[in-house]
């Protein structure tokens, strides 16, 4: 029984052993598994974790991009900005259109009726003086603009092609009934087209002719500047060919540049003005004029001055002699000779141009008038920056033609002579202006007595302009 027992035991004890041996690896084996499952799903967690914070980080950086677009400009003079910064217009031949311009409103209080217009185009006081209710008040809008700048291809030559078309609101009104003052018609201001390459562009279509120089800074009279036509500030757009090109390198102390414009001849009839039928336009007699301007920077500013000069010749006979008098026939030549400076600084603006010239009423000069009469004019202004948004401007402008010639061409009613003066108090925050003005202006003229008629006139205006 013994020895039957024995291997018995050593049998049952491998069994134990074997089995006992067998579990834990069994276990073990399980854990191991289980192990390699969590591993996995924490990678995985991690994973999509990781791609969570990419997505967030992206939204973030669109975030950020849209509320920079948001962020007002920064309240001083525009800045010309990249076309990549610039929100753009793709056009169907590929030019890149930029949308600019501005609204501006005037609401103004006049004691006197005034040429070109009542509000933002008053310019000189019209006679007779008013004597009864002469306050009258309004509002205007008209000096709103909107400018279309195209950005075209570079062609295969090295030429690049840019052009610009501009209007405003001064082309008159939707009929002239009780509402028809709210309703103004839109105007052709500039259409021109640019080849341009490094130094050189060449201009075709209508813009300001040379002879318009320096403007006054005004937040009422934008379209009609302060002294346009009227005390010392001259010039037009005609539709014609402009070089510009410049004389200097980029780097140079003081930049020169050079002007030449040919464009349309033009005058005050005999024929019909809108069919071409005037007495500049006989033949072909383009008006020419030629500029130089020279800028730089100094005493902690910039400068700029220019040269110009202006000839034409009229037919006062007409297209297919129109005209049959004796009196103020034959040619007629217009002469101007123009020059201007500016100083700008961080506080300070000193600005402003002088003129001689002789029948170039089609250039506003002479106080607007046509024949052959000669005269000078000449405005100045300076303005100072109080802080960052305040400023203050004061402005004087005469335009005083010869009373002689003027008397033999425009007997009865002709402008002497004319004198501007114009204050105004500025607050600028980026793109937005607000300007509290006061114009005073007298005119002396005559009349049949061969005496001098002085009428005078004032506006007050309060005037807001916002720039895109």
């Amino acid at each position: 029984m013994r020895e039957r027992g024995i291997p018995f035991l050593w049998a049952a004890m491998a069994v134990l052993l074997f089995l006992g041996a067998r579990v834990p690896l069994q276990a073990q084996t399980t854990d191991d598994d289980l192990l390699k499952r969590l591993q996995q799903q924490v990678d995985q967690l991690n994973q999509r974790l990781s791609e969570q914070e990419n997505q967030n980080k992206a939204l973030q950086e669109q975030v950020n991009e849209l509320l920079k677009g948001q962020q007002p400009a920064p309240a001083q003079a525009p800045v010309k900005l990249s076309a990549a910064k610039i929100p753009t217009v793709k056009t169907g031949g590929g030019e890149v259109l930029t949308i600019k311009g501005f609204i501006d409103t005037t609401f103004f209080s006049q004691d006197q009726n005034f040429e070109f217009g009542n509000g933002q185009n008053a310019e000189w006081p019209a006679p007779p003086q008013s004597e009864h209710n002469r306050w009258f008040s309004g509002g205007d809008v008209r000096n709103t603009r909107l400018t279309l700048d195209f950005a075209g291809p570079k062609l295969s030559n090295g030429w690049s092609l840019h052009s610009v078309i501009e209007g405003d609101f001064f082309g008159g009104y939707n009929g002239t009934g009780p509402f028809s003052n709210e309703q103004t018609t839109p105007r052709l201001r500039l259409a021109y087209m640019d080849l341009v390459r490094g130094g050189t562009t060449i201009r075709f279509g209508q813009d300001w002719t040379p002879l318009f120089g320096n403007v006054p800074v005004s937040v009422s009279h934008i379209a009609f500047p302060l002294g346009y036509g009227s005390a010392g500030m001259v010039g037009w757009r005609f539709p014609g060919v402009y070089l510009y090109q410049d004389l200097t390198g980029k780097n140079a102390p003081t930049k020169v540049q050079f002007e030449l414009g040919l464009f349309q001849g033009s005058w005050n009839g005999p024929g019909n003005n809108l069919a071409w039928q005037s007495a500049g336009n006989v033949s072909f007699r383009p008006q020419i004029e030629a500029r130089f301007n020279f800028s730089g920077k100094a005493a902690g500013g910039s400068w700029s001055a220019y040269v110009v000069g202006h000839y034409d010749r009229k037919d006062l006979s007409g297209v297919d002699k129109t005209y049959t008098g004796t009196l103020h026939n034959g040619s007629l030549d217009g002469k101007a000779a123009e020059i201007g400076a500016k100083f700008e600084s961080e506080h300070w603006l000193f600005h402003g141009n002088a003129y001689y010239g002789e029948a170039i009423g089609q250039q506003f000069g002479n106080l607007t008038q046509f024949g052959d009469i000669k005269g000078w004019g000449a405005w100045f202004q300076t303005g100072y920056n109080f802080t960052e948004n305040w400023s203050l401007f004061a402005f004087y402008g005469i335009d005083n033609p010869n009373d002689g010639d003027v008397r033999e061409w425009v007997p009865s009613s002709g402008r002497l002579k004319n004198q501007q003066t114009d204050l105004m108090l500025r607050y600028k925050i980026g793109p937005f202006a607000l300007g509290l003005e006061w114009l005073h202006a007298q005119l002396d003229s005559a009349n049949t007595s061969n005496t001098i008629l002085k009428t005078k006139g004032n506006q007050v205006a309060l005037s807001a302009l916002y720039a895109f």
